[in-house]
């Protein structure tokens, strides 16, 4: 486990979702190796979906850059110590896509007639 304290680099994030954040990537910190950012990322972002719904991405690493869309208020990037943090949600619900798909559907079937 890492002890240091979380440092924020950047996020548009609501305060009580920046402090789930943290205290999801200590708690995968204390349930894997520091060395497997493939399982820490995927334990957060299960964390993430179960919690605020689908479509959360979370990458995990040492000294890595990105450029991203993500929708507002759901962007953090923080530090522990070595380990970078990304966390940020991409698109709609897949409720909403859904709907959306079947409406799509249904209007081009009409024009079809």
């Amino acid at each position: 486990m890492l002890e240091g304290k979380a440092v924020l680099r950047e996020t548009d994030m609501p305060g009580q979702m920046q402090s789930h954040a943290m205290e999801l990537a200590y708690q995968a910190l204390d349930l894997h190796e520091v060395s497997d950012c493939q399982s820490i990322a995927h334990y957060i972002k299960q964390k993430f979906d179960d919690v605020y719904g689908p479509a959360w991405h979370c990458v995990v690493g040492k000294d890595f850059g990105c450029c991203i869309t993500h929708l507002s208020g759901s962007f953090i990037f923080f530090q522990v110590e070595m380990m970078e943090f990304l966390i940020f949600k991409d698109g709609r619900d897949f409720s909403e896509s859904k709907e959306e798909a079947i409406g799509v559907l249904q209007q081009f079937q009409k024009s079809d007639t």
